[in-house]
């Protein structure tokens, strides 16, 4: 998959947000431009293989990582960092 060029910290932010329970995919799309697709190419090429591993088991049983999915619409926190 072909991922647009991205600098370190943008990559850093993004594997965080990744990572985050209540940060779903279409907020990392609206502030990045990224895909679920891509950030779990960007998640496989940043990671060490286990931790990726163990990112795709948490990330598949959490609802909380795609809109459409979540029981609530807005969580209890939102980072500064965080546009959407």
């Amino acid at each position: 998959m072909k991922l647009p060029e991205l600098d370190s910290d943008t990559i850093d932010r993004i594997i965080e947000m990744a990572w985050e329970d209540r940060t779903p995919f279409e907020a990392i799309e609206a502030q990045f431009g990224l895909l679920e697709k891509q950030v779990i190419a960007l998640m496989r090429r940043e990671m060490k293989e286990s931790s990726f591993r163990l990112w795709r088991e948490r990330v598949t049983k959490r609802k909380t990582k795609h809109l459409n999915q979540r029981e609530f619409l807005a969580g209890r926190f939102k980072s500064n960092n965080q546009k959407t």
